[in-house]
């Protein structure tokens, strides 16, 4: 991470204009979004029983661009995805829910997310990665999430989350919201997320009906985790050494012991692509069902524990 002084200065910067000029331009962009994609849309074509990205263990570690390809196959088609299953947010979602509310602090709708905004400065160091997930609102028989808000995060690569970690607590990069454009889609520029003790590497984020929901920070619509590749993983953390205490880490853990994506992870597992010296690209398509629908399973593991964080608090 590098750390820097804030510099105050006499004009207002993009992030501190407020919460109310963040909502006003973000829905803007969405209005002319709207007008410019309406004339084009067709219908999409009915749900079939169309499984995830992947149907077994040995998928974590299948070919990246094969992969991607499938994915891509599935967004253009219009097949129904499952339904993501509803996941813990974990002990620092950040959201409100379990200490600081990072969701109304103004310049949280971002798409580069590797820096810290507001009050803070500082930035998190790892192989830059693009995080993409595209969303089909199950509900509307899999239109695209048009107008879906979500708010993702994720840990450094130290294995640490901002606003929690040692350290860390002043810090509040690798959290942000985007909203979803007329394909359903939405993208972040991050880090690739380091695989700390107990848990496999993975992504938080939360979807919310409209920004609006999103930014006072309450009813989520879906809660979930996103569920990175082995091969993907093993790649990046063999590059660069500051993920040093990943390979180890990833060494001691499975996807089937995992506490959160050892009762299934079809529907939850990413595709990668990329090289680590110009940058990842982890993608994935979001089956988005009715809230009275997202019912959290019990973790599975003894006891539910959810691994270690370097600080030593639970992690999930």
């Amino acid at each position: 991470m590098t750390n820097s002084p804030r510099h105050h200065a006499d004009e207002v910067h993009e992030h501190d204009r407020g919460l109310s000029h963040d909502l006003k331009s973000m829905l803007s962009r969405r209005r002319a979004l709207f007008v410019f994609g309406a004339a084009g849309a067709t219908a999409l074509a009915a749900c079939s029983t169309a499984g995830s990205t992947s149907t077994s263990s040995s998928s974590s570690s299948s070919s990246s661009t094969e992969a991607a390809a499938s994915t891509a196959e599935t967004v253009s088609d219009g097949t129904c995805v499952a339904a993501a299953a509803q996941e813990t947010a974990g002990p620092y979602p950040g959201d409100g829910s379990n200490g600081p509310n990072v969701l109304v602090e103004s310049g949280i709708v971002r798409q580069d997310i590797r820096s810290s905004f507001g009050a803070y400065s500082g930035t998190a160091e790892g192989v830059a990665t693009t995080i993409e997930l595209n969303l089909q609102d199950l509900t509307k028989d899999c239109a695209a999430g048009e107008g879906m808000a979500v708010y993702l995060w994720h840990c450094d690569r130290d294995g640490e989350y901002s606003l929690y970690g040692q350290g860390i607590t002043e810090q509040n990069y690798l959290r942000g919201v985007q909203v979803a454009d007329s394909a359903g889609r939405v993208s972040f520029t991050s880090i690739f997320p380091a695989c700390y003790s107990g848990r496999w590497p993975h992504i938080h984020f939360e979807v919310f009906d409209s920004l609006e929901s999103a930014v006072v920070g309450e009813d989520a619509r879906l809660t979930s985790q996103i569920a990175v590749p082995q091969d993907a993983c093993t790649t990046v953390f063999a590059y660069d050494s500051g993920y040093a205490n990943s390979v180890g880490n990833l060494s001691k853990v499975s996807l089937d012991s995992d506490n959160v994506f050892g009762d299934g992870w079809d529907a939850e597992l990413a595709t990668v692509s990329g090289e680590p010296a110009t940058g990842m690209s982890i993608s994935i398509t979001i089956g988005v069902a009715e809230k009275s629908a997202n019912t959290q399973s019990a973790p599975s593991g003894p006891g539910g524990g959810g691994g270690q964080p370097p600080n030593g608090a639970p992690g999930r």
